[in-house]
């Protein structure tokens, strides 16, 4: 036999027993995969496991001894391959308690929003009197001094139209407190 005809015998056995390798590989999933699923909590990080034993099995291919045990050498990959992600894991702690990931930092708004809308909606129903008694010292912040001589009217008279404006609006709206009607932001 010429040294041309050795190279190519070799090539040609490397190749075959490559091609047996992989096609014995892909035989292997469904163990694989069983054995990935008892090692992992769910069925997507089992299935990426297998995927990494398969992508680093293929990658050192060579390594592999033909006439060894296949099965052994996938699943010694897999396990290491599972302990360097407990390893990582246990590195990188992700959403423990002290972490501010979980913790709001925005509350919702809409439930405020709507109330304070009918709440205004509520008020722009009001006769032009009590609406205006009611917006001067409640949305204005005036006393009530400040608004019987804004109105030009008694401090008794702005006290009653208050009453009556608060009176009102919590039957427009079905209060039974006043308390009901405060709009809460968090």
């Amino acid at each position: 036999m010429s040294r041309s005809d050795k190279t190519r015998t070799a090539t040609y056995d490397q190749t075959s027993a490559g091609e047996t390798t992989a096609d014995e590989l892909v035989e292997m999933i469904p163990a694989l995969r069983i054995y990935a699923r008892n090692l992992m909590r769910g069925a997507d990080e089992a299935d990426d496991l297998v995927q990494e034993t398969l992508m680093k099995a293929l990658a050192n291919v060579d390594s592999f001894q033909t006439g060894t045990n296949l099965r052994a050498w996938l699943f010694t990959i897999m396990r290491n391959s599972f302990l360097t992600r407990v390893t990582k894991r246990a590195r990188e702690r992700v959403g423990s308690s002290d972490c501010v990931s979980g913790n709001v930092i925005c509350f919702p708004r809409h439930d405020a929003q709507i109330a304070g809308n009918r709440l205004m909606a509520a008020i722009g129903r009001l006769p032009q009197t009590y609406r205006e008694a009611l917006v001067l010292v409640f949305l204005m912040g005036e006393s009530y001094q400040e608004v019987a001589r804004i109105t030009d009217c008694a401090i008794g008279t702005v006290k009653s139209r208050i009453n009556r404006a608060r009176n009102l609006v919590m039957e427009d709206l079905g209060a039974r407190r006043v308390d009901d009607l405060i709009v809460v932001n968090h």
